[in-house]
């Protein structure tokens, strides 16, 4: 259906003229007959008879009119949808409760007229073939993970490094320490249920542990970070490592413990990848953003993977 027929078939039943719908539409009155006979014929019925006053509406025509308009609507919604400045930015974060969904919720409140649409996608694989193929705008992932290509026209600019920190409960060993080296976690095991096969953070956790002779425990269902306090809490064996920036509330009376790893203090590093020819206004600010608040690593010896792509 030839949609400017259908606007023009609106038009003249506004306008209740076919000479009044021509000059609102810029198009000769010839131009404007012709489009509302091509609908006609397309739908093959009559929607409009010409009067002595003008034009006015079949049985057939009123019925069509409210769609029409609809038709009109979703046109322009289409359009919006994809209209530079005025598309929302889609992002990807690895999850809502890990540190970057709060950096992000920062920029939404220093840029409140951004339209965000934030996405969670299950893997860096995924995230960047959606960035690559403009599903999404960007993601924040750890780059390069062993066996990771980024496709040619890809950017990659490093906009946060996390320290980790070990949080246990109030039984646990180290739960008085005011800090430890990862060295000293070694027999202790660190429970991650969330850790799947292929994703980066687990190819992440998984060099920490080979370099530093830790146990990363990823067995049992993963409930949600409420149910991994809940265990924690009450254990006197098992740990696991968050950022200081990870939103977390944090129950009253469960008296957990933020501990702070030192010598050398592992540090997650975050990156943002785009496209370098997306369009979108939006990306710049988000760029800037995530550079003005980027703050350095705490003082003295840091790790990372090897394989994590700094630039």
């Amino acid at each position: 259906m030839d949609l400017n027929a259908v606007r023009t078939f609106v038009a003249v039943a506004d306008a209740g003229q076919f000479q009044k719908a021509a000059v609102d539409l810029a198009l000769t009155q010839q131009a404007v007959s012709k489009r509302v006979a091509t609908l006609e014929r397309d739908l093959g019925v009559r929607l409009l008879t010409r009067t002595p006053r003008g034009a006015e509406l079949t049985i057939d025509g009123q019925a069509f009119l409210t769609h029409a308009r609809t038709l009109i609507q979703a046109e322009e919604r289409a359009r919006s949808s994809v209209r530079p400045g005025s598309r929302a930015l889609r992002v990807d974060v690895v999850g809502r409760r890990v540190s970057l969904a709060g950096v992000l919720r920062d920029f939404h409140r220093a840029h409140p007229s951004v339209a965000l649409d934030v996405v969670i996608l299950p893997g860096s694989e995924e995230a960047i073939a959606a960035v690559r193929d403009g599903v999404i705008d960007a993601t924040f992932r750890a780059v390069t993970m062993p066996g990771q290509r980024i496709p040619d026209g890809i950017e990659i600019t490093p906009v946060h490094d996390e320290p980790l920190h070990l949080f246990t409960g109030p039984a646990h060993p180290f739960a008085d320490a005011s800090a430890v080296t990862p060295a000293q976690l070694a027999g202790h095991p660190i429970w991650m249920p969330g850790n799947v096969p292929g994703a980066e953070w687990t190819a992440y956790y998984e060099a920490l542990a080979g370099d530093f002779g830790l146990t990363i425990e990823a067995t049992g269902p993963n409930f949600g970070v409420e149910a991994l306090i809940d265990t924690i809490a009450a254990s006197s064996t098992l740990a696991t490592f968050l950022g200081t920036q990870t939103p977390l509330v944090r129950p009253a009376g469960y008296d957990m413990r933020l501990i702070a790893l030192r010598d050398p203090t592992p540090v997650y590093p975050h990156s943002l990848l785009w496209r370098a020819d997306n369009p979108h206004p939006a990306l710049t600010a988000l760029r800037e953003h995530f550079t003005s608040v980027r703050r350095d690593p705490p003082g003295g010896e840091i790790w990372t993977p090897t394989w994590a792509r700094r630039r």
